[in-house]
C-alpha cells in the first residue's frame, strides 16, 4: 500500500524548499503528498523578502479537511509561523491522533531571514516537540530551542543530547552540517535505543536551500515502512544524492536547490 504522507509547512516560490520541497521529496520516494499551508512566503534563491502568516483557524480547517477523509502515514511540519498557528497544530493533531510526526523546528531560513516569529519558540517547544516521534533541528535552531549561545564543538553536540531530547520528542537528530571544520558532515540521532553518529562526506556547493526540508520530509516519507533510525539513514543517502547532483539544475542566483528527482530523471536530461 502505498503511504499517505502530510506536510504542514510555508511555500516557496522558487520551488527549493518549504511545501514545494516536501512534495517532490514525498513524490521523488514514492509516497502521496498531501499539504496544509501555513503561511505564503515570497522567497527566492536570494532570501526571503517577506511572508504573511495565514489565520490559525483557516490552517486548523485544512488539517481537518485532510484528515477527516485521508488515511495520513506520517506528518512532517515545517515553518509554523507564529505562536497561535503552532497551537492549532498542535490541537488538531492530537484530535485527530496523528502518528509518525516529523518536526522541522524552522526558524531561519538558508539566507539568514527569520520565519518564525520571536513569541513562537515556547509553543513550537512546548507544544510541538513532545507530539513529535522525531525533531531535526540544526545547531542553531537547537541553540533557540535550549536557550544556549550559537556556538558550537562536536563534544557540545554530544553534550547537549540528553536536554534535546528531555523536550519530549521520542528521537532527536541533531544537524551537524553548520560545522565546517571537518570534510564530513556528521549528524547525531538519540532514541530509546542509544546514539549514533551519522557522517556523510560534506558537499561543497551554493545549491543548499531546502536541505533541512528535503531532510525531514524524506524521513516523514519513509517512517511509514521503516524504523526512525534506517529512516533517517536513507533520508540522508537521498540528501546527499540531490546535494551531489544540485549542479545539474540551473536555478537562481542564490543558493540554487537540490535535484530532487535525481534518482528519477536520466541524466542526459539534466546535463547542460
Amino acid at each position: 500500500m502505498i503511504a499517505n504522507v502530510l506536510t504542514i509547512a510555508g511555500t516557496d516560490p522558487s520551488g527549493g524548499a518549504g511545501i514545494q520541497a516536501d512534495i517532490k521529496t514525498f513524490s521523488a520516494l514514492g509516497v502521496y503528498a498531501t499539504s496544509v499551508i501555513t503561511a505564503v512566503v515570497a522567497q527566492n534563491t536570494r532570501g526571503v523578502r517577506a511572508y504573511v502568516a495565514l489565520e490559525p483557524s483557516f490552517v486548523s480547517d485544512q488539517i481537518d479537511a485532510v484528515l477527516e477523509d485521508v488515511r495520513i502515514d506520517a506528518v512532517k511540519i515545517g515553518m509554523v509561523a507564529n505562536a497561535a498557528i503552532a497551537e492549532a497544530i498542535a490541537g488538531r493533531l492530537r484530535h485527530h491522533a496523528a502518528s509518525n510526526i516529523v518536526l522541522d523546528p524552522v526558524m531561519v531560513a538558508t539566507s539568514g531571514h527569520a520565519l518564525l516569529d520571536a513569541d513562537a519558540v515556547a509553543a513550537v517547544r512546548d507544544l510541538l516537540v513532545p507530539l513529535a516521534t522525531i525533531i531535526t533541528p540544526n545547531l542553531s535552531e537547537a541553540a533557540v530551542l535550549l536557550e544556549r549561545a550559537d556556538n558550537w564543538t562536536p563534544d557540545d553536540m554530544w553534550a547537549v543530547l540528553p536536554d534535546l531530547l528531555a523536550l519530549g520528542s521520542d528521537w532527536v537528530l541533531l544537524k551537524g552540517g553548520h560545522l565546517r571544520d571537518s570534510a564530513d558532515s556528521t549528524d547525531l540521532l538519540i532514541g530509546p535505543d542509544g546514539t549514533t553518529a551519522l557522517a556523510a562526506r560534506r558537499i561543497v556547493t551554493r545549491n543548499d536551500h531546502g536541505t533541512g526540508c528535503t531532510l525531514s520530509s524524506a524521513i516523514a516519507a519513509l517512517l511509514p515502512s521503516r524504523g526512525v533510525e534506517e529512516s533517517v539513514r536513507q533520508a540522508k543517502a537521498f540528501l546527499h544524492g540531490a546535494l551531489a547532483a544540485s549542479d545539474a539544475l540551473s536555478v537562481g542566483r542564490g543558493h540554487g536547490p537540490l535535484h530532487h528527482f535525481h534518482r528519477l530523471w536520466p541524466a542526459a536530461e539534466t546535463e547542460g
